[in-house]
């Protein structure tokens, strides 16, 4: 289900778009429709009154908790049902945040993600990018959404932006704490400026060199990292918030001293900063995550000489919680067990 459909069904009943928009931020706020002083009664017309009731068991069912899977960083990964039967991911973080899924599967192949092992199936609708928003609510407070779940939300930019600018305008959630996430397209680049809602962007580097960069997301467009940096300082600037640089550390992949000074020279002086994510192993993928110590002491060296580095840790390390893990165990009939580890202490915050 759309946005857009929910907002026409209701116009087509003679709800105004003010009554429409009531609707929506009812629903995103997880609120009555009766609240405050003014009653549905008084300020909707009869036939949306009488077709809110199955409006909404509609958009309760657009997504539902499967599983969930408490961390002890106080995050907590739901597997989330949506009303064709199949599955995503989201993370209620620290903080309150949520971490959401934009697409059913992904199509860039990344090497070290379990979630793009399958490939595409299938696009998340805006109205089952909201619910994920929805059903974080019913749990915790949520101030912060970010676009890092299952999928790359440039590949479904439609549905993304709408969703977005529903919480951004309606959800009370400002447009910093928006954070779209991608491995760098050129339509991003164009359409995130020009939208109502201008999002925070977190670019997915991984790498300086660009063999390396096309070996570990062989998918992903063919953008130089030093041109997808100018491309995020273009954007940093008019919107006035950093760019986040992501970093997934792979012991022996991107983590020489190489890498470290080539990541000064691009990053030294830019209005960014670096999240540097120790790699959430995946069983059958041929990665290894670094030691704490190790992925710590390369933090500190850069934040050092000059570069704003954060090392984060990715929510859900305990119960093997990566992006596609748990999707993964459903789909495998739950035969893969939960390993429970220990983890280091964060530092940072939500990837």
């Amino acid at each position: 289900m759309q946005i857009q459909a929910i907002r026409e069904r209701l116009l087509g009943l003679g709800a105004q778009p003010e009554h429409a928009q009531r609707v929506l931020r009812d629903w995103i706020q997880c609120a009555p429709h009766d609240r405050g002083r003014r009653r549905p009664d008084d300020y909707l017309p009869k036939p949306v009154r009488e077709a809110l009731p199955a409006l909404d068991l509609e958009l309760d069912g657009l997504a539902r908790v499967l599983s969930e899977h408490p961390g002890a960083d106080g995050s907590a990964r739901l597997l989330v049902g949506l009303v064709d039967g199949q599955t995503v991911e989201s993370v209620l973080l620290p903080r309150e945040g949520v971490c959401v899924s934009s697409q059913v599967g992904c199509a860039v192949g990344c090497r070290f993600c379990m979630t793009g092992q399958g490939g595409l199936l299938r696009q998340v609708t805006s109205g089952e990018i909201v619910a994920q928003v929805v059903l974080a609510r019913r749990r915790r407070p949520v101030k912060k959404v970010v676009f890092m779940g299952m999928g790359e939300p440039a590949h479904n930019l439609d549905n993304v932006m709408e969703a977005i600018e529903l919480l951004g305008v309606e959800a009370g959630i400002s447009h910093k704490n928006l954070v779209f996430s991608t491995v760098g397209d050129a339509r991003v680049f164009e359409r995130l400026p020009a939208g109502r809602v201008k999002p925070a962007l977190a670019l997915s580097l991984h790498t300086t060199k660009p063999e390396l960069r096309a070996e570990l997301l062989p998918r992903a467009p063919r953008i130089d990292p030093r041109e997808l940096v100018e491309e995020g300082e273009r954007y940093a600037r008019l919107t006035c918030y950093p760019i986040q640089y992501q970093w997934t550390l792979l012991e022996g992949v991107n983590d020489g001293a190489d890498e470290m000074d080539a990541v000064v020279e691009l990053l030294r002086g830019k209005y960014a900063v670096l999240n540097i994510i120790p790699y959430n192993a995946n069983d059958g993928l041929p990665f290894t995550r670094p030691s704490w110590d190790k992925a710590r002491a390369l933090a500190a060296d850069l934040q050092r000489r000059g570069v704003l580095t954060k090392l984060r840790d990715s929510a859900g390390q305990d119960v093997d919680g990566g992006c596609g893990q748990l999707r993964a165990r459903a789909l495998d009939g739950g035969t893969r067990p939960i390993n429970i580890r220990s983890r280091r202490p964060r530092e940072g915050g939500e990837p």
